[in-house]
């Protein structure tokens, strides 16, 4: 077929030099496809260097603790990725005896893995027929054969998930689902399109059509909620300071963060200070580090974010050192915090 002949020619010549293209190793290849969900390249490249160092295979990842696998992925976000990916470890090394499973269908039973990347490993690995199906994909097929279905929607994974299945060099899968990722990726771009330049450029409905940037179409998602957190960190004559593990289910879980308090609006200093005052028997001085909040984005919340800073003479046996701060696994938004604020 032409589109997908065009795609692997294109990709002979401008595929991007990877650590993980050098390999069909399929704890490497599910390790980069899962730091690589939904994040760039540029952001995810360091922290995959960084977990094959710390961990070459998959047995030493297995072995590691949680707290170890969430500090190596902090700053990376959607930390359900860590925790999912150290689970997955565990599962393949000490009940599939260090072997991932070889086929699409098993590889879909791992947590934290769904069809884009069962496809990627089932192809690059196996060389099994399966089309990936991810955000550049979706972006150049859409425009080339001039798809209006809504991307984000189940109606249009099944569109685009049979459409992406026909394009499908079945003579070298692994070679075209890298050609199509990489051209969405760097050619086929979501902004500043350089269709002049493109070799689908004379196929493109897209193109042809002047839609290439209304293409792909994504339905608006719901406006995130609005939330206040208001972090207490306690600071004692003796430098210790209290921090506690997020439980349950939710953002940051497994995560630690300075004692919690959710408001539904601004709180005032003066009734802050009276809760505290509440549940707290020793005298203390409660100032604010930021006058402003400090907005921290999440996909479906946002967090308008103030750290308290609570003064006392001494703390419970459950604190921790200044010193020790760093070694724990904690949000970005707490560690930018960390390293703003002079703990001394």
């Amino acid at each position: 077929m032409v589109f997908s002949q065009t795609l692997t020619n294109w990709y002979s010549v401008n595929k991007r030099d990877l650590p993980w293209r050098n390999t069909v190793d399929p704890y490497r290849i599910w390790l980069s496809e899962i730091i690589l969900q939904q994040t760039q390249i540029k952001q995810g490249l360091p922290y995959y260097q960084a977990f094959v160092n710390a961990y070459p295979n998959v047995k030493s990842l297995a072995d590691a603790s949680q707290d170890d696998v969430l500090k190596l992925w902090q700053g990376l976000g959607y930390y359900s990725r860590a925790r999912n990916l150290h689970e997955t470890a565990k599962h393949v090394a000490y009940n599939l005896n260090g072997s991932f499973p070889d086929s699409y269908k098993e590889l879909l039973k791992l947590k934290g893995v769904g069809d884009y990347t069962a496809s990627a490993i089932a192809s690059i690995c196996y060389n099994e027929k399966k089309a990936v199906l991810d955000g550049n994909v979706y972006r150049v097929l859409s425009r080339y054969f001039g798809v209006d279905e809504p991307i984000n929607t189940s109606k249009g994974f099944k569109v685009f998930k049979v459409l992406a299945q026909e394009q499908l060099d079945c003579n070298n899968p692994a070679n075209y689902n890298q050609a199509i990722m990489d051209f969405g990726a760097t050619q086929c771009t979501p902004k500043k399109v350089a269709c002049k330049n493109c070799p689908l450029m004379e196929g493109c409905v897209a193109y042809r059509k002047d839609l290439v940037e209304a293409l792909p179409i994504k339905l608006k998602v719901k406006k995130p909620k609005k939330k206040y957190y208001n972090f207490l960190v306690y600071l004692s004559a003796d430098n210790k300071t209290l921090l506690e593990q997020r439980q349950g289910k939710g953002i940051w879980e497994g995560l630690y963060q300075f004692p919690l308090l959710e408001t539904e609006k601004p709180i005032t200093h003066a009734d802050l200070k009276k809760q505290i005052a509440n549940n707290q028997k020793q005298a203390f001085d409660l100032r604010l580090f930021n006058t402003k909040d400090i907005v921290h984005k999440l996909s479906h919340q946002h967090l308008y974010t103030k750290f308290w800073i609570i003064d006392v003479q001494e703390l419970s046996e459950n604190s921790i050192l200044f010193s020790e701060l760093k070694s724990y696994p904690v949000p970005v938004l707490i560690e930018k915090f960390i390293e703003a604020f002079n703990f001394s």
